[in-house]
């Protein structure tokens, strides 16, 4: 490898040799030719430069008359700074350099779109695209906040009715008899030729809906085919891209700006690229849009694929192979900085744009006046910022029937900040269901309610958050006659109750569930299995037959049988022959037991078997009343809470949120009264001495001595006793510490390990307080005499001992 290295030096080095001689030999020929010759050449070049300049200032650039412009009416250009109304010297040279690098692309490419150079801002003043770019040093995870635009799924549950329990089939055995006693079947006297034909005009029928239904699809694909777009190819749009490389991005993608979704370069919804910028460089893409993006190589750094407008500043370096790479000599790479060093490069100037700064109210907004409306094909989606709508609707997807958007078919209506913890509602125009979902947080514990009316004893199915409910209900389905519930994790194992109603009897007052509560006929209640019973002892269904008197059990079948146990109960009010009321008898009870036992068919049994049953009956009675009364309160409930929406103001939320607002200007109010009453009930230290003498009497000198050192006296007495308080204090904990520690040594081997703790207790709260106590002392005898240096300026100092400001003096 040495070898083969040092052979390819020589080579290159013999070219390089071979190039200088032979530019040495043609500089030396054209310093020999004629003075003439010369001349004649630079006269040439001189005119063709002219030329070229000439046809360059005739090319007319156009501008589209459809970007917007921006005027005094739309925007108050009064406040805006200096640089969006004028240009630097430096933005004026390099408008300068635009326009003519834009004269050059319009003669060389003239079939291409015109470059987007230098629109006019706001103050029409035209600006460099690059010097609108204000860089920042945000990362890449911050581009991805740039959807303010939330992106709202719902998922429906769909309602699947519980299927029917599995009942044993019996079959039958019939008896096979004889052939010559066989019953022949009677004759058909139907004609077959009439059903022939109905059976052929039932067909045809058939054939002709369908025809018609094909004809109206037909129809209807054909007015949804979209129509040729005669701007398919000529719309312009930015997008921001985002390339390779660099902190940890894998591959360059595209990145819508006004709705901050990221796509792929490879998408098909990108036709093309005309030119890249960003805040130091513009590039024109060079390459053939053909295949749309997906063959585009986004390498900057190739003149040849990206052609660049500003030379000299930092662009994207050429990407390079690793044979390319290791094939460059250092001396190659000297050398060329030397070069690079002496070309003229031009710095971009800064950014004119101020920084821009969203404030939280307008970052809530969202969008113009906080309202977004998008159309799409059968569809309307409508955004609102939040607490715009006073019933907290921040979004609304209207789905229609016909492309002309006039028949509904559902809305779908999303909401935020909703105290009673609406969520979503979803009506359906056609069967006119609703259904609303909540959070978890509602006072009734709800999740979904789906309704035709708010009527009481209709159509509705309400589910509940069982965690939040004691009772563990999950779903009632109520209709005008029946009403049934779902449990789970109940300590009874109940797991289902359906009760059956007849019409209310009519009554003058307004009926309603309480006053007149809708006679039971039927209740029939389910039961999971108890493994702590029997599965012959354990009740898998019970059914209340209130009408008939009569109360059905079925029981869990083991898992070694094929069928249950079964027992039926009869309540009679007969009366005997002698008048006496019949309590139990053994035809009362009717039994099925796949396993029959001896206890079971006493009738001490039975009679205790059927008053528990009657006893339950009685409770499930009233738990349906109840569930009739709890229905009546939720739509109560619901009612007034569609009423008032009142929606939910965090306490961090002080613009919003009046009470917060209130509370904190009313305590501000109070710490400010209480400072100025401390304030002005501040102890005069005066004030004790000053009683003594006349009212309104000046002091002479003596009396202002005589006031100051009585002062000084008194508050050097109070320091003393102070002083001697804590020391009083530090020596009382410390004797009675002393004490408990000898009837420690006393009593250590008779105490027990309660009495142990108890004492090591003791002795960490008294060392504590010796130690507060010896830390006070200290720092007392610290302050004190700076205290009392601090009262005799004070003393010298007021203005009521004059007398004293004089001897001072």
């Amino acid at each position: 490898m040495e070898v083969l290295r040092e052979k390819v030096e020589e080579e290159e080095e013999a070219e390089r040799e071979e190039a200088a001689k032979r530019a040495e030999w043609a500089r030396t020929e054209k310093m020999m030719r004629p003075v003439e010759v010369r001349k004649e050449e630079t006269t040439l070049t001189q005119e063709m430069l002219r030329d070229l300049e000439k046809k360059l200032s005739e090319i007319q650039i156009p501008i589209s008359a459809e970007l917007p412009a921006f005027t005094k009416d739309t925007i108050d250009i009064s406040k805006l700074p200096v640089s969006y109304k004028t240009n630097t010297p430096k933005e004026e040279h390099l408008l300068q350099v635009a326009d003519n690098f834009s004269r050059q692309y319009s003669h060389l490419c003239p079939d291409r779109v015109p470059l987007f150079l230098h629109p006019l801002n706001e103050c029409e003043v035209p600006k460099f695209v690059s010097t609108t770019l204000r860089p920042t040093l945000m990362p890449y995870p911050e581009l991805y906040n740039w959807d303010s635009c939330a992106q709202f799924v719902s998922d429906f549950l769909t309602m699947v009715p519980l299927p029917d329990p599995l009942k044993p089939t019996v079959q039958k055995e019939e008896k096979v008899l004889p052939k010559k006693y066989t019953i022949r079947p009677p004759r058909d006297l139907c004609s077959r030729f009439e059903q022939e034909q109905e059976v052929k005009k039932q067909q045809e029928i058939r054939a002709q809906e369908k025809k018609q239904l094909r004809e109206e699809e037909e129809r209807l694909m054909e007015a949804e085919k979209a129509k040729p777009d005669a701007l398919h190819g000529l719309r312009v749009h930015s997008w921001v891209l985002v390339l390779s490389g660099k902190r940890e991005v894998p591959e360059n993608f595209f990145i819508d700006a006004f709705t901050g979704h990221s796509y792929s370069t490879q998408d098909e919804r990108f036709l093309g690229i005309e030119s890249l910028w960003n805040h130091k460089n513009y590039w024109i893409n060079m390459q053939d849009c053909w295949n749309c993006c997906k063959d585009l190589i986004f390498d900057l750094g190739d003149p040849v694929r990206w052609e660049y407008m500003l030379l000299g500043t930092d662009k994207s370096q050429l990407s390079l192979t690793e044979e390319d790479d290791s094939g460059i000599n250092d001396e190659d790479d000297v050398e060329n900085l030397g070069k690079e060093d002496e070309d003229k490069s031009f710095d971009m100037p800064h950014s004119w744009v101020e920084q821009i700064e969203i404030s939280p109210e307008a970052f809530e907004t969202r969008c113009p006046n906080g309202k977004k409306v998008i159309q799409y094909k059968r569809a309307k989606l409508e955004k609102w910022a939040p607490y715009l709508n006073s019933n907290g609707l921040v979004s609304r997807l209207t789905t229609y029937e016909d492309l002309e958007c006039t028949n509904i078919l559902e809305i779908k209506e999303w909401y935020q900040n909703r105290e009673d913890m609406l969520e979503l509602k979803h009506i359906n125009k056609t069967t006119d269901l609703k259904i609303d979902y909540f959070k978890p947080g509602h006072p009734q514990a709800l999740r979904v309610h789906s309704y035709k009316s708010m009527q009481p004893e209709m159509d509705r199915v309400i589910e509940f958050y069982e965690t939040a409910r004691v009772d563990g209900l999950i779903k009632r389905e109520e209709t005008a006659r029946t009403m049934t519930e779902y449990y789970q994790g109940r300590p009874d194992f109940l797991s289902y109750r359906h009760a059956n109603f007849r019409p209310r009897v009519k009554k003058l007052a307004l009926s309603s569930a309480e006053s007149n509560p809708r006679p039971i006929v039927k209740i029939t209640e389910q039961f999971f299995r108890n493994p702590a019973k029997p599965a012959e002892e354990d009740v898998a269904e019970r059914v209340f037959l209130l009408a008939e008197e009569r109360i059905q059990l079925r029981y869990h079948c083991r898992d070694d049988h094929i069928t249950a146990s079964k027992r039926e109960f009869l309540r009679r009010t007969e009366v005997d022959s002698k008048g006496n009321k019949i309590i139990m008898t053994p035809d009362m009870c009717i039994s099925f037991e796949v396993e029959p036992m001896e206890h079971t068919k006493k009738l001490l049994y039975q009679y205790e078997a059927m008053m528990h049953l009657k006893r339950e009956e009685k409770l499930s009675r009233h738990q349906v009343w109840e569930s009739e009364l709890e229905v009546l309160e939720i739509l109560k409930l619901r009612e007034e809470e569609e009423a008032a929406h009142t929606l939910t103001i965090s306490i961090y939320d002080t613009k919003r949120n009046e009470k917060s607002k209130e509370y904190r200007e009313a305590m501000e109010r109070v710490m400010h009264e209480e400072h100025l009453r401390q304030v002005e009930t501040q102890l005069d230290y005066l004030a004790p001495f000053l009683a003594q003498l006349p009212p309104g009497e000046k002091l002479t000198r003596w009396q202002a001595v005589r006031l100051k050192d009585e002062c000084l006296s008194d508050f050097k007495q109070r320091l003393i006793n102070k002083a001697n308080l804590i020391q009083a204090r530090f020596e009382k904990e410390t004797q009675e510490l002393q004490k408990k520690q000898q009837w420690y040594q006393e009593n250590q081997v008779t105490l027990t390990p309660e009495d142990e703790d108890l004492y090591l207790s003791y002795c960490s709260q008294a060392m504590f307080r010796i130690r507060i106590l010896e830390q006070r002392l200290n720092r007392h005898k610290e302050l004190a005499p700076l205290k009392y240096l601090a009262l005799e300026e004070k003393l010298y100092k007021d203005p009521r001992l004059g007398e004293l400001q004089k001897i001072f003096a």
